[in-house]
């Protein structure tokens, strides 16, 4: 793997100016929802335990919505932010996929490939060992719990650690995130749908088309694509399909820039700025709220849970599986190819960063809910493996990253000089940085 002029492609170099400013600020609007998410996801589990746990399981089980045209969207609160508000999430995820694709640092295949082969690696070495743990039994259902990232857990974390991450590692974990994303959506499609309506799967093909129809001629009023998007939901929701998928290809047809120039923002960037908040700010933190609360019963039944086959399958795919996954796939991709690790960064920080890739909090979550029933107690043992996991996970990626600082805020401090005073740090305008 080389660049067009023989010479050997860095992996998790930096890439353009533009698109690390615009990863900054993207992870500053994670981060900030990901200490959202951390405290709801606590306050739910601490509620599940105490005396009034039953209030909480109540509230979440609490029945809201209609019937329309046949159409069951008579759900439960949990239900509702699992189908509903999920989609939003994975909506701006649609987003960002097909900014970086289109008019990103990943419409060039040498700098796609490490984050696409990563996350590739980063889902099926999970799945292995979770199937290994489980052969024998019912469960091997859950194969996909531990192969999903959370990136605003992981960010929440890097926000809390203060760690000074270079631009390339920032680049890095967003983007696997991002394909990560598309991958869980793929799977979740293709193996945990139940039974499939297809008059209703290509009747949602209609308000999706007319989505796409508006957002092509950069229509952005509410009141047009939101109807729109609400129907395409509730009619993806009733083919059998998991309602999330509704926000994927909702995402897919709005545009990513307005004309040829590469510097235009299109109304994918516009609605992403837009929704991006509403999605970390609140449709993620209250899915962990009602996603999270699980009885454990104490430390027996704690123990008991951390010994189940599912938990242990989780857990050992969270922490081991993600970073032999992801650290593998990479080294490989540096044996057997042109590519050579950046200079500045050593094979300590890929460790570290899959680590950091191993916190697998919302889409883990939601999977468990969809593999073994909502409420059972496998699904019960699957949030106690993701929750223990993630957070196994998110302490060995600190220990390991903050180990690294210092040479994190040397590079950090080098991404900053700018000598000639034109707005571009120094590092961004020498040719052996540019993708």
């Amino acid at each position: 793997m080389s660049k067009a002029d023989g010479t050997p492609q860095r992996l998790f170099s930096r890439g353009s100016f533009l698109e690390s400013s615009r990863t900054a600020e993207i992870l500053r609007a994670e981060a900030t929802g990901g200490l959202l998410l951390i405290i709801a996801a606590a306050v739910a589990l601490v509620w599940a335990n105490s005396p009034w746990r039953d209030a909480y399981f109540d509230l979440r089980n609490t029945v809201v919505g209609f019937t329309p045209f046949d159409l069951h969207l008579d759900l439960s609160l949990g239900a509702w932010a699992a189908d509903g508000l999920l989609a939003i999430f994975f909506f701006v995820a649609g987003l960002e996929l097909k900014r970086e694709f289109v008019a990103g640092d990943l419409r060039d295949p040498r700098r796609a490939a490490l984050p696409v082969i990563a996350a590739v690696g980063g889902m099926a070495v999970p799945a292995v060992i979770f199937v290994l743990w489980n052969l024998g039994t019912d469960d091997l259902v859950g194969w996909a719990i531990p192969t999903a990232t959370d990136i605003a857990f992981a960010v929440a974390i890097l926000a809390v650690i203060s760690t000074h991450l270079p631009s390339g590692l920032r680049t890095f974990l967003l983007t696997l995130a991002v394909v990560d994303d598309l991958l869980a959506i793929t799977v979740i499609a293709l193996f945990y749908t139940d039974h499939l309506d297809v008059p209703y799967l290509l009747l949602s093909l209609v308000p999706i088309a007319a989505f796409g129809f508006l957002a092509q001629r950069g229509v952005h009023r509410g009141w047009l694509l939101i109807p729109l998007a609400v129907v395409a939901w509730a009619l993806v929701h009733e083919s059998g399909v998991h309602a999330t998928v509704a926000g994927v290809a909702l995402a897919f047809t709005v545009p990513v820039r307005t004309s040829v120039s590469d510097s235009d923002r299109g109304l994918a960037e516009h609605l992403e700025h837009l929704i991006r908040p509403i999605s970390a700010g609140f449709a993620v933190p209250v899915f962990a709220f009602f996603a999270a609360g699980v009885y454990v019963g104490g430390l027996d039944g704690l123990r008991a849970a951390l010994t189940d086959q599912i938990a242990l399958g989780i857990m050992c795919g969270l922490v081991l599986g993600k970073t032999i996954g992801i650290a593998g796939s990479t080294w490989l991709l540096s044996t057997f190819t042109r590519a050579d690790l950046d200079e500045e960064l050593s094979w300590v920080d890929v460790i570290g960063m899959s680590l950091l890739a191993g916190i697998g909090f919302t889409v883990s979550l939601l999977i468990g809910e969809l593999a073994f029933g909502y409420g059972t107690r496998e699904d019960d043992v699957a949030k106690v493996g993701v929750l223990v996991g993630s957070v196994c996970a998110g302490l060995l990626a600190t220990i390991v990253l903050r180990a690294r600082n210092r040479v994190y805020r040397r590079i950090c401090e080098l991404e900053q000089v700018d000598s000639d005073a034109d707005g571009v740090p120094d590092v961004y305008q020498r040719g052996d940085d540019s993708p």
